[in-house]
């Protein structure tokens, strides 16, 4: 299951460009001004948070008491009849996403032709809440077994997280971020004098799985385990 929030701080920081608008810049030529006039008022978005995704993971645990060893000469792995365990924990990870303006430059703007393309900065994702859903837990226990600790159960919300974090890239949250950044920026060009259709807003490239440890931040969580 996912839940997607939209943050009321896009609304502020847009109303903010627009009170402090200036008059359209006039004729084909873009100067340096206005290049500047459009770097600083960006730069008041600050950090610009631009959605939240609640992801709950099913972690599904097995672990069955086996024998191991070796015996004339052969190894064996055996496992024990009635030895066995099984756990399903369901883990919630609460994800935002957000883009820092704090850095943006001229470099983060390509003229062209009448045309402009602003490069945002880098998105950036942390992980604001892990816990798990300890009425929802589900175990199944051997009569010749003990039942789960809280560490384990700790553990593997861990391997729950970390398999959500690596998924990261098949979500919509990057996508998401450049989407509602675009909703901030395009008004605001259009008030420099562009027409939308004139106005590009891209990431600097296509992020991938490799990407995820630049991409990740750490963050003070209101939530653990």
């Amino acid at each position: 299951m996912r839940k997607i929030v939209f943050y009321a701080a896009l609304v502020a920081c847009l109303c903010g460009l627009w009170s402090c608008r200036g008059k359209p810049a006039g004729g084909e030529e873009r100067t340096a001004a206005d290049t500047l006039s459009l770097i600083l008022r960006v730069r008041e978005c600050s950090r610009l948070y631009t959605a939240e995704y609640e992801v709950r993971k099913l972690v599904l645990k097995d672990d069955a008491l086996r024998l191991k060893g070796r015996l004339f000469g052969k190894d064996y792995d055996l496992k024990v009849p009635a030895g066995e365990r099984k756990a399903i924990v369901p883990v919630r990870v609460t994800l935002k996403a957000y883009i820092d303006f704090a850095g943006f430059s001229e470099k983060n703007v390509v003229r062209s032709a009448g045309r402009i393309a602003v490069i945002l900065p880098d998105p950036r994702v942390v992980v604001t809440s892990s816990r798990i859903e300890h009425d929802d837990v589900k175990q199944f226990v051997s009569l010749t077994r003990s039942g789960f600790t809280s560490a384990e159960l700790a553990d593997y919300a861990r391997q729950g997280e970390e398999e959500v974090l690596s998924a990261l890239t098949d979500t919509d949250i990057l996508d998401m971020a450049r989407e509602n950044a675009t909703h901030v920026l395009v008004p605001l060009l259009e008030q420099l004098g562009y027409d939308s259709s004139d106005i590009v807003i891209a990431f600097r490239k296509e992020f991938t799985e490799s990407d995820l440890p630049e991409l990740l931040v750490p963050g003070e969580r209101t939530e653990k385990w």
